[in-house]
């Protein structure tokens, strides 16, 4: 493989500290693609796991060091936290190993576009009507994710491609395709609202390129499930990137 060179990087929902996190991809990507800039667009270390139990393989330190490395090599690092690790929020302002802490941001285009740049949880339906409703949704999922993670490797000894369980039910479960769709509006709205052309954003681990209502949406999908990314090229063309979960 040949290295990449893009414009910007969104990463979102990482989820180091999880069982469910695929590290050793991310750190595949993150060997073969550099950016001028790159955004960590929130939960990239997951704290509700961690809390309930230490989970933290040298895999996962890797990819921490991997992203200071790029930073020390001259790219710029915005992270932006999310639901997962709004602990850091308590940092916004600040800068620790030349990673700059933000609340959200507004991202110039190379055609001079602004978009905002938003993990998504302050939009999020289920956290409107309660944390306790959006910790047990987060649980069900994880089970879900690890039963996919299980089928998987049952594939990969048979010879199969990659196919996740959860990304199936997300999109055959009528209330699931609900809830996408209203956070989609929702962000598309609010960005409008700021008066934005676009926005990026994760949380719902669902990567999408859209047009909603005339606002370009962007979602950077996970390293859970897609093992997906945003990019933007030197042409200033934007899409997404699938790299191969192992």
């Amino acid at each position: 493989r040949c290295m990449n060179h893009y414009r910007t990087i969104w990463i979102s929902d990482v989820h180091l500290g999880s069982l469910n996190c695929n590290a050793t991809v991310l750190l595949d990507f993150l060997k073969y693609n550099n950016a001028e800039k790159i955004y960590l667009v929130g939960d990239i270390i997951d704290g509700w796991m961690l809390k309930k139990k230490w989970y933290w393989p040298q895999e996962h330190n890797d990819v921490i060091q991997k992203l200071l490395r790029k930073a020390r090599n001259g790219a710029s690092l915005i992270y932006i936290p999310g639901n997962h690790d709004e602990g850091v929020r308590q940092f916004v302002g600040l800068c620790f190993g030349e990673i700059y802490i933000k609340r959200d941001d507004i991202h110039m285009t190379l055609h001079g576009e602004k978009l905002w740049v938003t993990h998504g949880d302050q939009m999020d339906p289920v956290m409107f009507s309660s944390k306790w409703a959006s910790k047990l949704g987060d649980f069900l999922y994880g089970i879900v994710t690890f039963a996919s993670r299980i089928i998987h490797k049952m594939r990969q000894i048979i010879g199969y491609d990659y196919w996740s369980l959860s990304t199936y039910l997300k999109g055959k479960a009528k209330n699931a395709v609900r809830y996408v769709q209203r956070f989609e509006r929702l962000m598309a709205d609010e960005a409008q609202r700021k008066g934005h052309v676009g926005l990026v954003c994760g949380h719902i681990h669902q990567p999408a390129k859209k047009i909603i209502g005339g606002i370009q949406y962007y979602n950077t999908g996970d390293w859970v499930d897609s093992g997906s990314v945003l990019v933007e090229k030197n042409s200033g063309e934007i899409e997404l990137v699938y790299w191969k979960i192992l």
